[in-house]
């Protein structure tokens, strides 16, 4: 997908979010460890959560930061973010710790980039966009290590 506009970075981020979540759920129950099938699962319905989140930026953004162009330099950096467009179910053969290595890459690169890009915006109404993802992020992150943390625990 291109991303010319915040709005297009709003349904991109959406959409990978989505894609995971799918990919998650397809995996779990093709992975032959229960406490990967259990994390497999647990975040496949953490990320469709995060695609709901995502989604509610779109109507609740300012119309203008909607509208904003993302210059070209967001097409190199948005490449290179895993996106699960379809699954190769490699999660079904990854263990626990493989599994939430891989998941914490993906927020942390997604956070690095809404990070790049509010240092770039060009209006307050776009940066202030980007920031709330950013911070939308990396709450569910730190929430989802807690979550992850406890199911080590067990």
């Amino acid at each position: 997908m291109d991303i010319t506009t915040f709005e297009d970075l709003i349904i991109w981020a959406r959409e990978l979010h989505t894609n995971l979540a799918q990919c998650l759920s397809e995996c779990s129950p093709k992975n032959p460890d229960e406490r990967a099938q259990a994390l497999l699962t647990y975040l496949a319905g953490h990320e469709s959560e995060l695609a709901r989140i995502t989604a509610e930026f779109e109507k609740q953004a300012d119309p203008k930061a909607l509208k904003t162009r993302v210059y070209d330099y967001l097409n190199n950096e948005h490449k290179r973010i895993k996106a699960h467009e379809s699954c190769d179910g490699h999660y079904a053969n990854l263990d626990f710790d493989g599994i939430e290595r891989e998941v914490f890459a993906f927020h942390d690169q997604l956070i690095d980039l809404y990070d790049s890009l509010a240092g770039k915006a060009e209006i307050p109404e776009a940066k202030e966009l980007v920031e709330s993802m950013r911070a939308m992020e990396e709450h569910e992150a730190k929430r989802l290590a807690g979550q992850i943390g406890r199911m080590n625990d067990l």
